[in-house]
């Protein structure tokens, strides 16, 4: 055997030099700190995809779908419709959602990085690097949560049935009920609604990990500290107020066209028809619907997510030295 055979032989397989990368405390910051910034901020996102469905018109298939005149109108009309509880509706699978969002998406993250660090934490990967660890692990946690954001956008999106055939069949009782129903008379496809202009969002997570990487990096750097440098609370917020708003504003009108198409009250052919028909009859503008709540939820909920993330992952690593 020759000595390129060897070291051929002797290497590690890619997929077991990543998994030797990861860290289940990264699994536990991001659902800690997902899990915190949604229950805290939850009604600010059932407004803003109320605003993101809103094509004017006042019914919709079998169901009146309420007009707002803003945010504090919409928060009033809510409350006073279906109480304070209504403003939590579709909590469940949000927390669910964004907890295990968050958690996947930190810890595919970070092992992804790591790898490519060779274990080194000190390694400054550049923008490149960080783009292609933040991409890979959208993928990984787009693919595994897909469902539970139809489920949450369709209870955030249930108003009084006007016929009690479409109530049986697309009025949901709950997470599990959404699941089987969706299930029942959409298939596998019902699930992944919204899947690929949720690929395109994959760009909004890296942009914004790229962005607080970056930052990050370079005011350790000009601190003339190691780019792994604990911060403090205040310089996380900061930059992650920063990057959040930033790829927020950029990838927005994905948002609104996969909102669309999870939308049980309406039936579109696919992408191309989702963003023609806004076009069309909404105008440029309607693909930044409901931008100012969605801002208003996510750079807080962002804020909270990292911060808790960030010193839960400092704890866990910490006690584990």
């Amino acid at each position: 055997m020759s000595r390129s055979q060897i070291k051929d032989a002797n290497a590690t397989p890619p997929v077991k030099g990543i998994l030797r990368h990861l860290k289940w405390e990264h699994l536990v910051a991001g659902v800690s700190g997902g899990a915190a910034s949604t229950l805290l901020l939850h009604p600010l996102d059932l407004v803003k995809i109320r605003f993101q469905v809103n094509e004017g018109a006042a019914t919709v298939g079998h169901v009146d779908r309420p007009e707002y005149r803003g945010i504090i109108h919409a928060f009033r009309s809510i409350q006073k419709n279906s109480g304070f509880s209504g403003l939590y509706q579709g909590v469940k699978p949000n927390v669910l959602g964004s907890a295990s969002s968050w958690g996947l998406y930190f810890m595919f993250y970070n092992t992804i990085k790591t790898f490519m660090q060779d274990g080194d934490t000190k390694v400054d990967l550049g923008a490149g690097k960080h783009t292609l660890a933040a991409s890979g692990a959208g993928l990984f946690t787009l693919v595994l949560t897909n469902p539970i954001w139809v489920v949450k956008t369709r209870l955030c999106l249930q108003y009084e049935a006007t016929s009690t055939s479409f109530k049986s069949e697309k009025y949901y009782s709950g997470m599990a009920d959404a699941l089987f129903k969706i299930y029942k008379y959409e298939g596998v496809r019902g699930w992944y609604k919204g899947f690929l202009p949720g690929m395109f969002g994959i760009s909004h997570g890296a942009i914004q990990f790229v962005c607080y990487e970056e930052m990050k990096t370079k005011y350790n750097n000009f601190q003339e500290r190691p780019i792994d440098y604990r911060l403090n609370s205040a310089e996380y917020i900061s930059f992650a107020a920063l990057s959040k708003i930033l790829a927020a504003t950029i990838t927005y009108p994905y948002q609104v066209v996969r909102s669309r198409l999870q939308d049980q009250h309406r039936n579109y052919n696919g992408i191309g028809d989702v963003i023609q028909k806004i076009y069309r009859y909404e105008g440029l503008w309607a693909f930044y619907k409901g931008l100012t709540p969605n801002l208003l939820r996510v750079t807080p909920a962002c804020c909270i997510t990292f911060v808790v993330y960030e010193n839960i992952i400092s704890l866990c690593l910490h006690k584990n030295k």
